[in-house]
């Protein structure tokens, strides 16, 4: 099968679509999270509202999301376990500076890095990326396994969001005036991947502290 060339697409000022970019590390990456996997699993956390969420999720890196009935935040250690979350994979840091240069963000240093992993039926809301204490950081966001259908919104939650088609190697960053932008994904569809079986694998990139 011929593969499909890389593109990248300008969505804002602040925001670049990375097409294909992560594509030829994909291997590798998924290997990586299968290490993190062993040391901190997978869990479906519960919002400050009591909703279990349909999306299952770990970290790595100096400082992990988490969220509860006592709210959202970054801490160094992992709830589930009480360890430190495993160190952030080489490859995993390196294709997230590689991505934010390549979307003009010089200098970007991750030190979080959280990990969701969307099953068939599985969806995200729109939400915003707002509990790291750098805003002036991009976030960069790795898509791998199954297509899924990315909601790109604006500044306000009930602005109408852009339907983005996300494929196995595309790299969302976005940073500056769009940082704050309303996104989501829309409720993974039924499939097969010949990497990552029914799964789609994102890997989102932060500067938390």
């Amino acid at each position: 099968m011929k593969s499909q060339p890389k593109e990248n697409r300008t969505l804002g000022s602040g925001t670049v679509l990375l097409g294909g970019f992560a594509r030829d590390n994909a291997g590798k990456l998924l290997a990586a999270v299968s290490v993190v996997e062993r040391d901190a699993p997978f869990r479906r956390m519960t919002t400050p509202g009591g909703w279990q969420m349909s999306v299952a999720m770990t970290n790595c890196g100096a400082r992990g999301w988490t969220t509860d009935r006592t709210g959202y935040r970054y801490v160094a250690h992992d709830p589930q376990t009480d360890r430190a979350w495993p160190a952030m994979p080489a490859v995993f840091e390196m294709l997230a500076r590689h991505a934010a240069k390549e979307a003009g963000y010089s200098g970007f240093e991750p030190d979080a890095c959280l990990i969701n992993r969307y099953e068939p039926g599985a969806r995200l809301s729109l939400h915003q990326d707002r509990n790291e204490r750098d805003m002036s950081a991009p976030i960069v966001s790795v898509s791998l396994g199954l297509p899924a259908t990315f909601l790109w919104g604006g500044s306000l939650r009930f602005q109408r969001p852009e339907r983005l088609r996300l494929l196995h190697g595309d790299v969302m960053v976005w940073g500056g005036v769009d940082r704050l932008t309303f996104h989501g994904v829309e409720a993974l569809a039924e499939g097969d991947h010949s990497e990552a079986g029914r799964f789609r694998l994102n890997l989102t990139f932060r500067k938390a502290g």
